[in-house]
């Protein structure tokens, strides 16, 4: 172990490394330091968080995503398509989960899966469900537990292999949800807001600079929220809060310690049978607000705990380390009803349940040195960071017996019966260690070149409990980028890159066969663009991109009674796309954010015969148009207003026999701002469209979300 008595004159970082244990490591480290002063109109709360100059994303346009792309450079020089969904886009939309948030970002298919309790999001026609990090670390190999937005001051999302950045990562993209964190100046704000279906939150958000210039910082942020849903019987009720504080050892260190606990109590929505709903039933139509469940058999229970920290420390001679730690544990544990057959009478339906116990943790350390320098008349900026991770998972499942039901006379409180030991128990432990090195060097005042190369070796080890047998895979791989990126003008910057991907999979197929690391590739060209001294920003771009050992639920029904949590290795499959975004806060009272995508998603391999089928829930078509205006002079000073639409085209999926049409759904809201308080009266699905949010399986599917009304009340005191 390394001694940690250091020298007085010693920086802090030194002490960091020195006395830091071996943990597993983590992903991006965020250039991050406490806020300098403001006096924003609005009662969301901005915060520096790349290398001493603030965010330039109050409003919807954002102008950097440094957490994810660790770099200082804007996203004008940025060779990837990066979206930013800015915390004045989330208040204005009144964004509650994270599949809201994801929707209005282009080629993003979110909660296709309905109101299940937990996250899950499709990225460039790519399961990327598991690529979910905050603060530009991975909170683990699978996500088992749903994340709160109210914490957050943005949300990044990274197209396409991001190798270099966060290592491990599924090839479609990835989410980065910025914490909240600790400003300069004093701040207290309260919330409350009520809603259909019993939607009650009350929220606050607390700061105190420790001294006199406010690089020491506090700030604690919480939430409860309790809800009903549309469908009988079904609850979410939420607890979340989020400690952290910001240090000062001096001007060349940014030093910010990071916390949370999250707690959720959930009933999960079962979804609707296929026949009564989108094909038709000869007894009728199915009641779409009925529980096709068991209220007996639940509910689910989950517990998030993280403390880690943010370092970053600037030599005298121009290098820069960084630096991000974190520690995550949860437990999760609840039971689930899953929906089988209709019976020739069609209105009898099977059902099986399982109980889930899942406990785990989590530690990840990312270090990183950077500097820039010239070398034969070319500028270069160079990275270099050791990536270490950890992740260990202990799973237990038990199949249980219920009845069936009638889905037009259904009787709840059933017996059922459950065996005294679990079908599965397994322990999965995922650690890595990875070093990469990325140089982005200026040939030109026009031209930029970025090349990354990163080594990981992995140790992916399954102990089968309930078989004492222990299985090891060992494996290890080369990936990387290469992007030009040419500032045609001041305002727009064409590109081109090239980037690969490597994931170790967790878990085994139901005969218990470890899964293989899933590959990807992707080739793009795009371009980015921003006038108005930032007022306004976006991109297009079009992409090629294949993903080989893709795991996807295993589609034989046998198997998912027995293990409904089975998955299998389907081989190959490759999207094609076009994606464009903008972001605009105009002069004028108008913010405008609006995206379109075009996805062609199919199965290239496969040992299920669904080769040229249409990847699960990819909508060809999908886009978005949100525009907000506020009155900023006048009798009518303070008021605002909005109004939005989202669209996707139909879904279907490989091991489906029907397809979900498509649908357009319009959102509104009207606000008061004053001196010290908010009112916004939000309205999300205004006309009240019924449609489905995605493909589940041949026997349910999943409804979207009914006409929902929020009034929430913000005061600054």
């Amino acid at each position: 172990m390394p001694k940690c008595l250091l020298p007085a004159p010693r920086p802090l970082h030194a002490f960091v490394l020195a006395c830091m244990p071996f943990f597993g490591a983590a992903h991006a480290a965020t250039d991050s330091q406490p806020a300098q002063p403001s006096q924003p109109t609005e009662p969301t709360m901005q915060v520096v968080e790349v290398s001493g100059e603030r965010e330039e994303d109050q409003g919807f346009a954002a102008r950097r995503a440094g957490s994810s792309t660790k770099s200082d450079l804007s996203l004008l020089e940025t060779p990837q398509s990066v979206s930013v969904l800015t915390r004045d886009l989330l208040d204005a939309r009144a964004v509650t989960t994270v599949a809201e948030a994801l929707q209005s970002s282009a080629g993003v298919a979110a909660g296709s899966w309905g109101r299940r309790g937990w996250d899950d999001f499709i990225i460039r026609g790519q399961r990327a469900s598991e690529s979910l990090y905050i603060d530009g670390l991975k909170r683990g190999q699978n996500q088992w537990v749903g994340q709160d937005v109210f914490g957050v001051e943005r949300i990044e999302i990274l197209k396409g292999p991001a190798s270099i950045n966060f290592g491990l990562v599924q090839p479609g993209g990835l989410v980065n949800m910025v914490s909240k964190r600790p400003r300069a100046e004093a701040f207290n704000q309260l919330g409350a807001t009520y809603g259909t279906d019993n939607f009650k939150q009350v929220d606050f958000d607390l700061g105190r600079p420790l001294n006199e210039t406010g690089k020491a910082a506090v700030r604690i942020n919480g939430m409860w929220s309790n809800q009903d849903d549309p469908i009988d019987q079904v609850y979410f009720n939420k607890r979340y809060i989020a400690p952290s504080v910001s240090l000062d050892f001096g001007p060349n260190t940014d030093f910010t310690i990071l916390s949370s606990y999250s707690k959720r109590e959930y009933l999960r929505n079962q979804g609707a049978p296929v026949k009564g709903t989108l094909l038709p039933n000869k007894n009728g139509a199915f009641d779409r607000d009925q529980f096709n469940g068991e209220p007996g058999f639940g509910p689910y229970h989950s517990k998030q705990a993280t403390l880690g920290y943010s370092l970053v420390h600037r030599y005298d001679t121009g290098w820069k380390l960084g630096q991000n730690f974190r520690w995550l544990d949860m437990d999760v544990d609840g039971r689930f009803v899953s929906l089988g057959a209709l019976a020739a009478d069609e209105r009898t339906q099977s059902r099986s349940g399982s109980m889930q116990d899942v406990h785990g943790h989590n530690v990840a350390l990312d270090t990183y040195l950077e500097r820039a320098f010239d070398v034969a008349g070319m500028r270069h900026t160079v990275l270099a960071g050791l990536d270490l991770n950890s992740d260990n998972v202990r799973y237990g499942a038990t199949s249980c017996r219920l009845p069936a039901i009638d889905i037009f006379n259904p009787v709840y409180h059933q017996d059922y019966t459950c065996p005294a030991t679990p079908n599965s128990q397994t322990t999965t432990k995922v650690s890595y260690a990875a070093l990469y090195l990325r140089d982005q060097v200026a040939l030109t005042e026009q031209l930029n070149l970025s090349l990354a190369l990163r080594h990981d070796r992995i140790k992916n080890t399954l102990y089968n409990e309930l078989a004492n047998t222990t299985s090891e895979l060992r494996d290890n791989a080369n990936t990387g980028s290469v992007a030009l990126l040419y500032r045609l003008t001041p305002h727009i910057s064409p590109y081109v890159s090239y980037a690969t991907s490597f994931l170790p999979v967790s878990g085994s197929d139901f005969f218990g066969v470890q899964f293989q690391p899933e590959e990807g590739k992707q080739a793009e060209i795009g371009a980015k663009f921003e006038f108005d001294n930032g007022r306004i920003t976006g991109g297009v771009a079009v992409y090629d991109l294949k993903r080989r050992n893709v795991t996807t639920a295993d589609p034989n029904e046998e198997h998912i009674a027995i293990l409904p949590s089975a998955q299998v290795q389907t081989g190959e499959e490759q999207t094609r796309g076009f994606e464009a975004e903008v972001g605009a806060d105009l002069r004028n009272g108008w913010d405008v954010q609006a995206a379109l995508a075009v996805i062609d998603a199919v199965v290239t391999e496969d040992n299920g015969g669904t080769v040229g089928k249409r990847l699960l829930n990819v909508p060809r078509r999908s886009g978005s148009l949100w525009a907000n205006y506020r009155f900023r002079s006048g009798v009518l000073t303070g008021l605002g207003g909005g109004i939005g639409a989202r669209y996707e085209s139909e879904k279907s999926g490989p091991s489906v026999s029907y397809v979900v049409p498509g649908y357009t759904a319009v959102d509104a809201n009207l606000s008061y701002q004053a001196a010290r308080y908010r009112v916004t009266l939000s309205v999300k699905n205004l006309f009240d469209r019924d449609y489905y949010a995605g493909v589940l399986s041949n026997n349910v599917l999943p409804l979207g979300d009914p006409r929902t009304v929020m009034l929430r009340v913000v005061t600054n005191f």
